[in-house]
């Protein structure tokens, strides 16, 4: 299967899960983006090692690293591999010293949170960067310029519902005041 590379671009308040964050993942050459939902914890984690904040004791994050690294090995890649349920799952791609290559299998933000921390790159499968990228939902959108009146409501509910889970509020908006016009009517 193929795979791309990802760059994590920004990591902001998740709008669409208070309480929660939004870490957005682009591939470089299609600026396809992709919005992860993860944790407070998670966040404040990935926050700290790209401020290169100083704090008195290490994290959760930092003791797996030192783990990793005092057993030998490095974290070589994390592989988003699947989407299902819109969850993300990952691996630790590790390699040890030896040549041997080990994969754990971790939820997406605790994979991210660790591989910074060895400047590990992410890649994401081609199928699950199709699935959940932002673009897609705009592809799909363009296609419908113009012709959104053709669609039944349940459709228009369900387009809206699909890019407010991808945050694409722009052309959520489109979508609610087409489906605010027909209630209208």
């Amino acid at each position: 299967m193929d795979k791309k590379e990802l760059n994590i671009v920004a990591l902001c308040a998740s709008e669409s899960s208070p309480g929660n964050y939004a870490l957005i993942l682009e591939e470089p050459l299609s600026k396809v983006r992709v919005p992860i939902i993860i944790g407070t914890f998670e966040a404040q984690s990935i926050a700290v090692y790209f401020e290169r904040m100083k704090i008195q004791r290490p994290l959760t994050y930092d003791l797996f690293k030192n783990t990793i690294a005092s057993l030998d090995a490095t974290v070589q890649e994390v592989v988003i591999y699947d989407l299902a349920d819109n969850v993300f799952h990952a691996w630790l791609v590790l390699l040890r010293s030896d040549g041997t290559e080990i994969k754990i299998d971790a939820r997406a933000s605790d994979a991210i949170a660790i591989g910074i921390r060895f400047d590990s790159p992410v890649s994401m499968y081609d199928f699950v960067l199709q699935e959940a990228s932002v673009a897609e939902s705009e592809k799909r959108l363009s296609l419908l310029k113009g012709s959104l009146a053709h669609y039944s409501s349940e459709a228009l509910e369900d387009l809206l519902e699909d890019l407010l889970k991808k945050e694409d509020y722009e052309s959520a908006a489109r979508i609610r005041d087409m489906i605010e016009r027909r209630k209208k009517k």
